[in-house]
């Protein structure tokens, strides 16, 4: 192994690392005394849908996330030979990828619905634009005081566009995060998963 060895410790659980080797490949290392401190301990599903430990998922997604796209990575859980000759050590390849895998379907349900909720706002403020323009129009010809007629005309377009800020900060801007965080997510469901035992 070569370049950076980065550590940070749980006291008497786990140990975490990131390696770089000479052909390129980043490993993210997880060490741990037992196979049950990778994962959330009060999750009471089957052993391949158990969630992630936070502290385990926001390591290795930290820094997968700091690595550039094109970086191949491998995440390698290191463990005592007693808990790596357990049945459930030949699953922790399996469990990881299936949990990564499904934050990856959260993320693409959150984009959905995001998107579904842009369209229900765009619609709305479509609508109140149009009505705010009829009215800036009515409003010019019916009040006397041009320069009442004026501000009233410009405040109603103000607010017709004000309206639509929503759905334009959806469909420019807020829907980027969720993408990048479905492709992480995605990365490192299909990232190789080494069981070691040391």
């Amino acid at each position: 192994m070569i370049a950076a060895t980065i550590a940070a410790s749980r006291p008497g659980t786990m140990t975490q690392q990131i390696m770089q080797d000479d052909s390129g490949i980043t490993t993210i290392a997880v060490r741990t005394t037992t196979i049950a401190h990778l994962f959330n301990s009060i999750d009471p599903s089957p052993f391949r849908q158990k969630d992630l430990d936070s502290g385990v998922e926001e390591f290795i997604t930290g820094w997968v996330r700091e690595l550039p796209a094109s970086a191949p990575i491998e995440i390698a859980v290191h463990l005592p030979p007693d808990e790596a000759a357990k049945p459930e050590a030949a699953r922790i390849a399996e469990s990881f990828a299936h949990y990564f895998a499904y934050r990856a379907e959260i993320g693409e349900h959150d984009l959905r619905e995001l998107f579904r909720v842009g369209r229900r706002f765009l619609g709305i403020g479509v609508l109140v634009l149009i009505a705010c323009l009829v009215a800036s129009q009515i409003a010019a010809t019916l009040i006397p005081n041009k320069v009442a007629a004026r501000v009233l005309e410009e405040s109603l377009i103000i607010v017709g566009w004000v309206a639509n800020w929503r759905p334009i900060e959806i469909y420019l801007y807020d829907w980027l995060p969720i993408r990048r965080r479905i492709r992480l997510y995605k990365r490192i469901a299909a990232a190789p998963v080494l069981v070691r035992a040391d």
